[in-house]
């Protein structure tokens, strides 16, 4: 379903890669769990039942963690006015409408298809934001879904969850113990903890860096879509600052919802950390929106 969001050649390419790397590493991890005499076919059972019940209500699971609820038309009439002047300009069906009552200032869209999305804003964001500045944040969100980067994301981190439940399933029925009835056998357990962590960190990274990419391209589409890069720039520097003034204790219960928040409740820095951070540092988001403003003021 096309939309009039500025299309990215690179976000796609980057979604497929990254699926594709994951799918291998995830046959090459059920390869060596076979190896070893793991019953692989009822933890894929168990796995591919948990990951189609996250695939199919990503939207509610995300909602009720976020303690976010649907808003109606006269619950949030001006919030509801934005969503759908943009969805109008943007030529996609409307999602739906949530408020999660948090005083962190954040936004968040979920959803496994455009028909079926939600976007979902925090009442400190809306308490903290201009007009202006909340509809670039919106577009901001909206082209998440326009791009289908929100479905990827939510299978992609699903792949590493399933390692760890395979290691788990592995441990506890009894193959911690070594082959060749333990008389200095291979030590199946460690084998298994080992690759299980090697899958989990390679898939750790593929989506960080796939999350970092999918939020340079979502402020881009959505400041070209609004022609106002200047307010998703002041939105995004009002809301890092305001970061600053909300309790540790309730950024870091916020954190780990991070990968589909607009701005990171706790960031990573500028150091080797910056590898493991799901959004680009500030500057370098700012950096790309002033360079939008140059092109649009080029005409």
């Amino acid at each position: 379903m096309r939309t009039r969001f500025a299309p990215d050649s690179g976000l796609t390419r980057r979604m497929v890669v990254t699926m594709f790397l994951l799918g291998l590493l995830y046959v090459v991890f059920v390869g060596v769990l076979i190896a070893l005499g793991v019953r692989a076919l009822t933890v894929l059972v168990v796995a591919g039942l948990l990951l189609l019940a996250q695939y199919f209500l990503s939207d509610r699971i995300a909602l009720f963690a976020m303690h976010g609820r649907e808003v109606s038309p006269e619950e949030a009439p001006e919030l509801h006015g934005m969503i759908d002047r943009l969805c109008a300009l943007a030529d996609m069906p409307k999602p739906r409408v949530a408020i999660a009552d948090s005083d962190v200032p954040n936004a968040f869209a979920t959803g496994r298809n455009q028909k079926n999305a939600v976007v979902c804003v925090t009442t400190g964001i809306l308490r903290r934001l201009e007009p202006r500045e909340l509809e670039g944040v919106l577009a901001h969100e909206l082209s998440h879904v326009a791009h289908r980067d929100v479905a990827v994301m939510t299978i992609a981190s699903f792949l590493g969850l399933v390692a760890g439940l395979m290691t788990r399933f592995a441990l506890y029925s009894g193959l911690g113990g070594r082959r060749n009835n333990g008389q200095g056998g291979v030590p199946v357990g460690a084998i298994i903890l080992l690759v299980s962590v090697l899958v989990y960190a390679v898939s750790f990274l593929l989506t960080r860096a796939l999350s970092r990419y999918r939020e340079l391209a979502a402020d881009r589409a959505g400041a070209l879509l609004t022609q106002r890069p200047s307010e998703l720039a002041s939105a995004l520097t009002k809301i890092s600052g305001e970061m600053a003034r909300i309790p540790t204790r309730d950024l870091r219960e916020a954190s780990a919802f991070n990968a589909f928040y607009f701005v990171p409740a706790l960031s990573g820095g500028q150091s080797i950390a910056a590898l493991f951070s799901t959004h680009p540092s500030l500057e370098r988001r700012l950096q790309q929106l002033a360079g939008i403003s140059a092109q649009l003021g080029r005409g």
